[in-house]
C-alpha cells in the first residue's frame, strides 16, 4: 500500500503535469505580500468571488492609502469603500474593529510582529478576531508569511470529498484540520493551488469534466480503485 506521502505526491504530479505553473518548491520563496494587506483582503473574499473582492480592496486602498487611514475612517466611509465586495456594512465593522484591535495592542496598525511568531501564535492571534475562521488564518500564514497551513475552500472541499481525501459529510474546517495532518509540508502550496484550479477548470459542481480528469485513477467517485489513505508516520 502506498504511504501518505507517495500518495498525495501521485496527486500533486498529476496535477503539476496538468497545470505547468505549478512549481517545484514554491513555499520556499520568500513571502508574498504583507500580512495585514492579505488579512483584509482575505476578510474581504468571504462570500464573493476573486474579482469582486479585488476590486473592492483596490477601492479601499486608493480612498485609504495607510492602514491607519482606515483606522481613523467612520465605518460607513470603509463600507462604501468595499460595497462591491458584498456583505459590505458586515466586514466594514470587522475591519475596522480589526485595525482598532491591532493599534491599541501593538501601538501602530501592522502585522509584520507575525513574521517572528510561530505557526501555533499566528493562527491562534488571527483566530481571536470576529469573522475569522481557520480558513481565513491559513490562507494569511500560508500566502503572507509562507507557513504551511492549508487552507480549504469551497473547491478545494468538493475535489477533496470526491478524492475521499476527507469524509463525505466533514465540513470545511474537519476538512481543513484532516488534511493540515495528512499533505506533506513541502507539498501544501502547490495542492492548494492545484486543487483550487482542478475544482474550477475540471471538477466542477454539477458538470464535472470526469473523461478528461488528470486525477480520474484517484477518485472514488469515478468507480475505479479507491485508495485508502494513511498519512504517514513520521
Amino acid at each position: 500500500m502506498e504511504s501518505g506521502r507517495e500518495y498525495f505526491a501521485g496527486i500533486l504530479d498529476e496535477l503539476r503535469r496538468d497545470n505547468p505553473a505549478l512549481g517545484e518548491g514554491f513555499l520556499l520563496r520568500e513571502s508574498r505580500g504583507d500580512p495585514l494587506d492579505s488579512l483584509i483582503l482575505t476578510i474581504l473574499s468571504q462570500a464573493t468571488n476573486d474579482r469582486n473582492s479585488g476590486r473592492a480592496f483596490r477601492r479601499l486602498r486608493n480612498k485609504f492609502p495607510t492602514w491607519e487611514d482606515a483606522m481613523h475612517a467612520s465605518e460607513s466611509a470603509i463600507e462604501d469603500a468595499i460595497r462591491e465586495g458584498g456583505l459590505a456594512k458586515q466586514k466594514a465593522a470587522r475591519i475596522k474593529s480589526i485595525l482598532r484591535r491591532i493599534n491599541e495592542e501593538t501601538g501602530s496598525v501592522s502585522l509584520d510582529f507575525l513574521k517572528d511568531r510561530s505557526t501555533n501564535e499566528v493562527m491562534e492571534y488571527l483566530m481571536s478576531f470576529d469573522g475569522v475562521g481557520p480558513k481565513t488564518a491559513a490562507c494569511v500564514a500560508l500566502f503572507a508569511l509562507g507557513r504551511p497551513e492549508f487552507p480549504v475552500d469551497t473547491h478545494i472541499l468538493r475535489v477533496s470529498r470526491r478524492l475521499g481525501l476527507v469524509g463525505e459529510k466533514d465540513t470545511a474546517e474537519k476538512a481543513q484540520e484532516s488534511l493540515q495532518k495528512k499533505i506533506p509540508p513541502e507539498m501544501i502550496m502547490d495542492f492548494h493551488l492545484g486543487l483550487i484550479e482542478h475544482g474550477r477548470r475540471t471538477c466542477r459542481p454539477g458538470n464535472p469534466t470526469c473523461s478528461h480528469c488528470c486525477l480520474r485513477r484517484f477518485c472514488k467517485k469515478s468507480g475505479l480503485k479507491d485508495f485508502t489513505l494513511q498519512a504517514e508516520k513520521s
